[in-house]
């Protein structure tokens, strides 16, 4: 046996020396099958498969080049580089640039991302005079996604009566208009979005029986990876292209299933057996990745979902902490607990930041986290936020780049032609998109061809025009002998960008210039990258598709020791040592959108329980009494998910007070109570002498004592004990460390003056003031 397979426990095994025929891997949460994966590709080229005939499908660049490499160490670079490996979407635009003039395009199409495409459908309503607040942009957007997704095109489209009634009633008429003036624009600009390569290839592999025929010859052995995430036109392509061999290995998790809203079908997963015959089935039940109370605590959570796949996920890792409930609260309550948690954590247990992860539901939490890091001087990155390759200056010089590739690119031309400024106007560009249209040519072939039109523009404003075309045709002809690297830095000088932002020197304009330089440095990087790569040049061809195709998530070098921050969507497939999943409330986890039906609400939990099986070590759940949202304060109540896990993995924290369970009612003012029901009243306290009634947990929770980090309001209560002076030093939870420079009053009256190492001088009332004496 070879010596990497002895890493390989029998489970394990087993998928990886079967060598033909289909099946199916059902893989639970950090079991390795991603390991299974690697070694059997490996196997299958020791036992004398053609690295050539093996195409592996994966969901992030990442993924497909970490198992790159693990397979480069077993079999050697040389021959690992000839696999087809890569996300379905950079696999099948590499088999469009081959084969795309069977479909009209040209071999250098542009890949629009959803700005772009955002920008042409603007464009269209607005050309077609359609209300703007109808037709909103981003979910015309949306709709025609879901129609590609499903291989509804506009032909299918306008033959669907009930979908035609379906926009007509939602008083959105001319959606098919739009969507077929779209198409056409994009065949017009050599353009493609991300649902064309799904879409382009299901027309590719349909309508050319001799290019299915190719490429089921070329990939003999076919591995998809997350194929509970596949959608409907993905798994047509792989059906096609495994239909010959059927050697076809399919892994996933059906409760890992969270894409619905991006058109994945579960029944991908669900259904696999019926469509193949033979099947064989391999299950990867051991968790190598978390403790037993964390895996069990899942385990109880998934196991409320009726649609599934029978797997029982087990681990022999320790017990492991139990997982820590916190409730608090308001939002910002909760960020500054979660800060303080990450910090003692960090002192006590000499961990880095990147051992942390907070996961949230929707992107709007990161906000509350953001602040309370930064007062705690935590260093933190957001995932998903704005990507670097979407600024405004990234995107501005990408634009040439594109333009330069394909001429045809319409938006491309649309945001470089004045900028920087050359004096055409807004005007002058709609008589070119009005002429292009007209002509049935593209907006730079009329203006290659200005003199010969009849675009109603006056003599200075064609030279310039003229003059642009210019600059463009000489940035090509350089394209041809210069590599991505040395092109983009001539483009980003002879184009007037980098004279642009040096013209004020504001912070603003340095930092544009910094990312600037950032890009051209990724560039450079990217060019030696590629020169280790057997077919690749190095040209700006293959840098602008790079990019296209790339993710937030594959740009992590993972070398930033930083506390990661993201939705819990993105988190898939990822792990931290410590897993804070905050904003647990009705409504919000699950979410309200998503409760309508039981797949909804099932599609939830699996959502919870990837967000769960992410932590190694330790879980943290935590919800507030009341969240600020659309800037109204509104009352919370824990999330159903917290009650459906098993109460014996559970370590309920729970503040000291709560002000909230005070009766608001005093039962008098329905008049005299009744004298058979005459009680004696207590007698009167003042406020702060006043008990305030004890949390009471939501069904299956048991409170638990309080202890050190998990403990939010974890203060003193000596500090009119002669324990506060002039020069103690103290710790406030929001504020941090400062030093009390002034005391005024006597006992809960005591006011102290204290200057703070974040919060700068404040006045506090003792009586309130969350703080801890130092010293």
């Amino acid at each position: 046996m070879e010596k990497y397979l002895s890493q390989l426990n029998e489970a394990q095994l087993e998928p990886t020396l079967q060598k033909d025929g289909p099946m199916i891997i059902i893989a639970g949460a950090g079991s390795g099958k991603t390991r299974v994966l690697t070694y059997r590709i490996a196997y299958l080229m020791h036992q004398g498969v053609d690295p050539f005939n093996i195409l592996s499908l994966t969901f992030t660049n990442k993924a497909a080049k970490e198992m790159k490499t693990r397979i480069a160490d077993i079999v050697g670079t040389s021959e690992a580089k000839n696999l087809w490996m890569g996300t379905f979407h950079s696999v099948f635009a590499k088999i469009l640039r081959i084969e795309a003039d069977k479909l009209g395009f040209p071999s250098n199409f542009t890949i629009y991302d959803t700005q772009d495409s955002d920008k042409l459908i603007g464009a269209i309503i607005r050309e077609m005079g359609l209300e703007k607040d109808v037709y909103k942009t981003k979910q015309v957007r949306s709709k025609i996604s879901s129609y590609k997704n499903s291989l509804i095109t506009v032909r299918a489209y306008f033959q669907n009566a009930e979908l035609i009634e379906a926009d007509t009633m939602a008083k959105r008429p001319r959606m098919g208009d739009i969507y077929k003036n779209y198409v056409d624009r994009c065949f017009k600009a050599g353009a493609m979005d991300f649902d064309d390569l799904l879409l382009r290839t299901n027309e590719l592999l349909t309508r050319f029986p001799e290019v299915l025929a190719k490429y089921q010859n070329r990939f003999r052995y076919i591995l998809v990876d997350e194929y509970q995430d596949t959608n409907h036109s993905q798994y047509l392509i792989v059906r096609a292209l495994s239909d010959k061999f059927q050697n076809i290995c399919v892994v996933g998790d059906d409760a890992q299933s969270i894409y619905a809203f991006r058109g994945a079908n579960i029944n991908n997963i669900l259904n696999f057996q019926k469509d193949y015959d033979d099947v064989k089935v391999f299950r990867l039940e051991q968790n190598y990745r978390s403790t037993k109370n964390i895996v069990n605590a899942a385990n109880s959570i998934i196991d409320k979902n009726k649609t599934k796949l029978e797997k029982i996920v087990w681990t022999a890792n320790d017990d492991g902490g139990k997982i820590k409930v916190n409730r608090l609260m308001t939002d910002g309550d909760e960020g500054r607990f979660v800060a303080s948690s990450i910090f003692e954590h960090k002192m006590n247990d000499q961990l880095k930041d990147n051992d942390f992860a907070i996961l949230y539901r929707t992107n709007a939490q990161s906000r509350a986290m953001e602040d309370a890091l930064r007062k705690r001087g935590i260093p933190y990155r957001i995932y998903g936020g704005l990507s670097f390759y979407q600024r405004k200056e990234i995107k501005d010089v990408l634009s040439y780049l594109r333009l330069i590739i394909n001429p045809n690119d319409e938006e491309a031309l649309k945001r470089i032609i004045n900028f920087p400024s050359r004096a055409i106007g807004q005007t002058t560009v709609d008589k070119l998109v009005v002429a292009a249209n007209g002509y049935e040519k593209s907006i730079f072939e009329v203006m290659k061809h200005i003199d010969q039109t009849e675009v109603n523009v006056n003599s200075g404003t064609r030279n310039k025009l003229k003059n642009f075309v210019t600059l463009i045709e000489s940035f090509q002809v350089m394209n041809q002998s210069a590599n991505a690297f040395e092109l983009a830095e001539h483009v980003a000088k002879a184009s007037g960008i980098i004279k642009e932002y040096n013209k004020e020197s504001t912070p603003e304009d340095i930092q544009r210039l910094e990312n600037i330089e950032e890009l051209l440095n990724g560039i450079k990087d990217f060019v030696e990258g590629q020169m280790e790569l057997v077919d690749a040049t190095g040209n700006i061809a293959e840098f602008l598709e790079d990019v296209a195709l790339a993710t937030d998530l594959d740009n992590d070098k993972g070398d930033d020791d930083r506390v990661a921050l993201m939705t819990i969507h993105l988190a898939k497939g990822l792990e931290f040592p410590y897993v804070y999943i905050v904003g647990m409330e009705e409504d919000l986890f699950p979410s309200a959108m998503s409760m309508n039906t039981r797949s909804e609400l099932e599609e939830e939990r699996r959502l919870f329980y990837v967000a769960l099986t992410r932590a190694e070590k330790q879980a943290y759940l935590t919800y507030t009494l009341s969240r600020y949202r659309w800037g109204k304060l509104i009352d919370a109540e824990p999330s159903r998910f917290i009650e459906e896990i098993d109460e014996q993995y559970l370590d309920v924290m729970t503040p000291v007070n709560d002000p909230r369970q005070n009766p608001m009612l005093s039962a008098d003012i329905f008049g005299d109570v009744e004298p058979n029901h005459i009680r004696f009243k207590k007698p009167i306290t003042r406020k702060s002498e006043a008990k305030t009634p004890k949390f009471v947990a939501p069904k299956n929770l048991k409170p638990v004592k309080k202890t050190g980090a998990a403990n939010a309001n974890n203060f003193k209560t000596n500090l009119f004990d002669g324990d506060l002076a002039v020069g103690s030093i103290v710790e406030h939870s929001r504020f941090g460390k400062g030093e009390v420079l002034k005391l005024e009053g006597k006992g809960p009256d005591t006011k102290a003056e204290i200057n703070f190492e974040h919060g700068g001088v404040k006045n506090l009332l003792l009586r309130f003031a969350k703080l801890d004496v130092l010293g």
